[in-house]
């Protein structure tokens, strides 16, 4: 697998971009787009919080976390398309959503700046960046497992830092801050992680599959 990896990466350096690659380009801003506003129910085991002192039924240990999967597309469009398209594919859409039309979760508009979440979405660009420039050897395990930490963890501590110097300039209390951390940058960063793997697992073949029937 590592050489047909190897093989794939020396096609796509090789190929310009050709109307191919447009569609490419624009199919994976749509994906971004679709997972904007696309919820999944991620169900679990967990344990409860009262697990010795009350005597609980099965629904007591399932947990249901609303995940909106846009960081995983966006670890996916930078894996398949590499830094170069990837960063390409999230620009479109990030330009769509200011002047064009609103892709955003609450909207669009340049206004959408003031949002608390967009330091989020500009995330995105340096890590499709940093996502594609370590996949560029190889999709090596220890290459995903990088890529995805490295990638993940910059758009959450863009968006987080992003928050704070917002909610700074609006005086907002620390219980605000620590709110919007938790919601946002709490628990789902584990989520994001998860499913950012697998993301970039199926890009991997993606790329392979799609490159060999080119």
């Amino acid at each position: 697998m590592r050489a047909e990896t190897r093989t794939v990466k020396r096609q796509i350096e090789g190929i310009r971009l050709s109307f191919g690659s447009v569609l490419l380009i624009l199919f994976c801003t749509f994906l971004i787009i679709l997972a904007t506003f696309l919820q999944l129910d991620i169900t679990h085991l967990t344990l409860p919080s009262n697990l010795f002192s009350e005597p609980h039924t099965i629904k007591d240990f399932l947990f249901t976390y609303k995940l909106i999967p846009q960081i995983p597309a966006v670890m996916f469009v930078g894996a398949f398309l590499g830094r170069k398209y990837g960063l390409a594919s999230v620009l479109i859409y990030i330009i769509l959503g200011l002047f064009v039309i609103p892709v955003f979760a609450l909207g669009g508009g340049p206004k959408y700046i003031l949002e608390y979440g967009f330091g989020y979405i500009l995330g995105y660009i340096p890590a499709v960046f940093f996502a594609g420039s370590i996949l560029k050897s190889g999709f090596s395990n220890r290459n995903i497992l990088h890529a995805v930490l490295v990638g993940v963890l910059t758009i959450h501590v863009i968006g987080t830092l992003y928050m704070l110097f917002l909610a700074g300039l609006h005086h907002e209390g620390w219980t605000f801050m620590n709110g919007w951390i938790c919601a946002q940058s709490g628990i789902k960063i584990i989520y994001d992680l998860i499913f950012s793997f697998a993301a970039v697992f199926v890009a991997k073949y993606a790329k392979i599959i799609l490159w060999f029937y080119m």
